[in-house]
């Protein structure tokens, strides 16, 4: 089995529920607090592109940071990709990694399509 990775957040309900399910699988994984070591941009682009997904698609609208600053404003993807890495609270989380299978976590359960 491939390490496990989690890009979490500790206060996050949902991330945490993720994380419980792979303890639960009897995998103890990578733990990253992406808020404290946000991804590089290329590594972010790397996770979107095995999730096919845009940057977009994994912004936290409802956040009041997104409200203030980026609400209504039209970015190209890799714009997108540099906010979420300099304002991180924005991805939305958690994010899974095992080997080269790659799942947003919402909800929590999702997270069991990559434990096999």
């Amino acid at each position: 089995m491939d390490i496990i990775r989690i890009y979490h957040n500790p206060r996050c309900r949902k991330s945490r529920e993720t994380l419980e399910i792979i303890r639960s699988r009897g995998y103890e994984p990578e733990i990253i607090e992406y808020l404290k070591n946000p991804p590089t941009v290329n590594e972010l682009k790397n996770l979107l592109d095995k999730m096919n997904m845009k940057p977009e698609e994994i912004l936290r609208k409802g956040e009041d940071l997104f409200k203030s600053k980026f609400r209504g404003k039209k970015l190209t993807d890799e714009e997108w990709l540099k906010v979420l890495v300099n304002y991180p609270k924005l991805i939305e989380r958690p994010i899974v990694v095992s080997g080269d299978q790659v799942v947003l976590g919402r909800p929590p359960e999702k997270v069991r399509e990559i434990l096999g």
